[in-house]
């Protein structure tokens, strides 16, 4: 069971690694799109920008979820011996 617990962490945190380095080079393209665009709005850059902060703090707050979790089933596994 503790080798499954520790694989599960293993694969959630690869793919959540994978998953902000998506996040960060979607990023960075959106906001050299909009920077270079005379067209684009403010009120819509603010948007968007909202739009990832409020992205950023949800995966933040997602990981560190299940960081927590994982940590409570390892402890579990170590007081059932």
């Amino acid at each position: 069971a503790k080798q499954m617990v520790a694989f599960n962490k293993t694969a959630f945190d690869n793919n959540f690694r994978a998953m902000q380095a998506l996040q960060e080079q979607t990023e960075r393209m959106v906001n050299k799109f909009w920077e270079k665009s005379p067209i684009f709005p403010d009120e819509g850059k603010k948007a968007i920008a909202d739009w990832m902060e409020a992205y950023k703090k949800g995966c933040e707050e997602l990981k560190s979820t299940m960081d927590e979790n994982f940590k409570k089933v390892e402890d579990f596994f170590k007081e059932a011996k």
